[in-house]
């Protein structure tokens, strides 16, 4: 890999002529400008230096991107399927040539085709079509003793049909990315991973000891994996499945919002990434006449009346800074209190220490815009070099026990540079629209 570039070459680098070089791994803060023409101007800084995480923090001789931003780390198979998806934004935006955005692309699918899919404990990436959720970044065979992952691979495979749908057009490479494209879809053994007694898809499944006690259930993050599953052409999940997956739903209401509750933010992100759910509902949604982007609306904007609340009193809550999900977190104990290390934080109903990631609201952005923007703004310019980095925003931090994320994580990144483009321009939502996977998937499940 190239040597790292000085502090002032790379600000000239990014700001400047904005070629996206790939250079040691680390966050490193940036001074960014003080001031934009427009929204739109500043939203677009963001999504660019965003996107450098998915450009540098890669293995640039297998697409392996690793899921935080330091050189040990492994590759979360969710964080390829986010950069996949933003690459085509890449491309679009100009800030990468189609041509090396189609490289990437094929790259990246090329390894995961050729990886080796078997029921050992060891020296395979995944089994039935299924991967792991950690893969070695040379080798690309499970890391750690990582689980098969339903959840990921859908996150996965939700960047490898978008890459199939952008990557239209005539030449050999763009035609190998379609062909490699359905080919991993095409190959996931459904069947494999559903609960026949429930009809619910299992969480996991590890060759020491199984699938887990547990399925996917009530309101979270698994849309996709459930609309994925029933849309496959080639054995696909029962129809049913949807209902088993709904009826653990928990209905709550909070300050006024009524919605389907599960209080970590990602879990009304993930789905939304690359699925437009407006103005269509299912059987669940509908007996309560809303949608499910409506549904995230009003977690969103509860989970800020939270903040302004701020029942627990941190020093530094307020209706433009809040922000709870899934995150990292200090880890220690600081004047008698307990901070925990990665957890999934959420309000209201979930757990709280006062560790904001600014993924929540950021990627909450096409719900309510007029709290999440300026949020955006408040973390970007109240916090400076403190939270911005050359990969974009730290994890997370907090304040009142004084720590900053030393990482950024793939998992974030990727649901800020969607999110941003489908508010932007919905081109995220419009490709996918696209899909004969998920237009199956929808009319079985009864969207309407």
């Amino acid at each position: 890999m190239p040597s790292r570039l000085t502090g002032l070459c790379r600000e000239i680098v990014l700001l400047l002529v904005g070629c996206w070089l790939i250079s040691a791994s680390g966050l490193e803060p940036v001074v960014g400008p003080t001031e934009f023409a427009d929204d739109d101007a500043f939203l677009e800084y963001v999504q660019r230096q965003t996107f450098n995480y998915f450009w540098q923090e890669v293995n640039p001789e297998n697409g392996l991107i690793r899921d935080r931003s330091t050189p040990a780390s492994h590759c979360s198979i969710a964080a390829v399927g986010f950069g996949l998806s933003a690459i085509n934004i890449a491309v679009e935006r100009d800030w990468i040539s189609r041509e090396a955005g189609a490289s990437r692309a094929l790259l990246t699918l090329k390894t995961f085709a050729a990886l080796p899919q078997g029921p050992g404990t060891n020296g395979y990436a995944g089994y039935r079509g299924w991967y792991y959720h950690f893969l070695d970044m040379k080798t690309g065979q499970r890391a750690w003793r990582s689980e098969l992952s339903t959840i990921d691979t859908a996150l996965l495979m939700m960047g490898v049909i978008d890459s199939g749908l952008f990557f239209d057009g005539p030449s050999l490479s763009e035609k190998e990315i379609r062909r490699l494209a359905a080919l991993l879809f095409d190959r996931i053994d459904w069947g494999f991973m559903l609960r026949t007694n429930d009809l619910r898809v299992s969480m996991e499944w590890r060759p020491e000891r199984g699938f887990s006690r547990t399925g996917w259930e009530g309101y979270n993050e698994a849309n996709c994996l459930y609309l994925l599953g029933i849309g496959a052409e080639k054995d696909p999940l029962p129809a049913e499945s949807w209902g088993g997956w709904t009826a653990a739903y928990r209905w709550t209401n909070y300050y006024g919002y009524g919605f389907a509750e599960c209080p970590p933010l990602f879990t009304h992100h993930y789905s939304h990434c690359w699925i437009d759910f407006r103005g269509i509902a299912d059987p669940w949604m509908r007996a309560r006449r809303l949608d499910y982007f409506e549904n995230s609306r009003r977690a969103t904007l509860a989970q800020r009346e939270y903040a302004i609340r701020n029942p627990l009193r941190f020093p530094n809550y307020s209706s433009k800074e809040w922000g709870l999900t899934a995150c990292d977190g200090p880890g220690t104990t600081v004047g008698g209190v307990r901070y925990e290390a990665y957890s999934a934080r959420g309000a209201p109903g979930g757990f709280d220490d006062g560790t904001i990631a600014p993924t929540a609201a950021i990627a909450s952005l096409p719900f309510a815009p007029e709290v999440c923007l300026p949020a955006l703004r408040h973390f970007y310019s109240h916090y400076g070099t403190n939270l911005w980095t050359n990969l974009g925003f730290r994890d997370a931090y907090n304040v009142k026990a004084g720590w900053w994320g030393p990482d950024a994580i793939g998992i974030d990144q990727g649901p800020i540079i969607l999110m941003i483009e489908n508010y932007r321009t919905g081109a995220v939502w419009k490709r996918m629209r696209r899909s004969p996977v998920l237009q199956r998937g929808l009319q079985r499940a009864d969207f309407r």
